[in-house]
This record gives structure tokens, C-alpha cells and sequence, in this order.
């Protein structure tokens, strides 16, 4: 009975020299992921630690044409200061209110209604940002 050969021939299509430069591009992909992951991670951590103020806009009603009321709900460290803008606008996109509401209150969470004051009706009202004043 005759020896079954199992595989390629020994040095046939080049396959060894191939298999070598591929594990090695396997691996420097690898690390470089991790790396790239790794500073990705370390970049949304630092940007969210750093945020002194967060808000939120919990609802909204245009309570008549010229003003809308808006229930805001702004988290930060109990001694930090700061000012959160809200903005409204109406049905063809125009801005028609802003305003900045001055956060000061002694509180890790400060929940308020605010009353702004639009040009014409409003058909939403969004929180631009919040941005802390300093602490003390």
C-alpha cells in the first residue's frame, strides 16, 4: 500500500514566506487597534470628567405665541457656577427665542422651569450648552 501525503509539497507556492509576513501584519494590526481603542477611551473619559456642567431639557410647551416654557435639569458639583443657553425656534427653522439661564444654586442637581420669551410661535426649544462660570 502506498503512503497517503497529506498537504502541499515542501516549498511549493510560496506559501511559508507568506504565512510569516501575514501572522506579522496580523500582530501590528492588533496593536494598533488596542492603541487606537486605548486613546479613544482615554480622550471620552478626560472629556466627560472635565464637564463641570451637564444639562438637559426634560420637556417644552409654547404656551402662546410669544413664549414657550421649558423644564431644565442641569447636574454639577454642588459649588460650581454656570450658564446654560436655551434656544427656540420656529416651523421654518428660524431662531424666534434665546436666552441664558444663570445656574448658581448650592446643588449637585438643580431642576427649573424657565419662561422664554419668542418673536413669534415655537416649535421646540433645545439646550445649546452650559458652561461653567467658576467655582466658589
Amino acid at each position: 500500500m502506498a503512503a497517503v501525503r497529506e498537504g502541499l509539497p515542501d516549498g511549493r507556492y510560496g506559501r511559508s514566506a507568506d504565512q510569516g509576513a501575514d501572522r506579522k501584519l496580523k500582530i501590528i494590526g492588533a496593536v494598533f487597534g488596542v492603541a487606537l481603542l486605548g486613546v479613544v477611551g482615554w480622550s471620552g473619559a478626560s472629556y466627560i470628567a472635565g464637564q463641570d456642567l451637564s444639562g438637559r431639557v426634560i420637556t417644552w410647551d409654547a404656551v402662546s405665541d410669544h413664549s414657550v416654557k421649558v423644564h431644565l435639569e442641569v447636574v454639577k458639583d454642588a459649588d460650581a457656577k454656570g450658564v446654560c443657553t436655551l434656544r427656540s425656534q420656529s416651523a421654518d427653522g428660524a431662531e424666534v427665542g434665546r436666552k441664558d439661564v444663570t445656574v448658581d444654586q448650592r446643588t449637585e442637581q438643580v431642576d427649573t422651569e424657565v419662561t422664554l420669551r419668542t418673536t413669534k410661535r415655537a416649535t421646540n426649544a433645545v439646550l445649546v450648552g452650559c458652561t461653567a462660570a467658576g467655582k466658589g
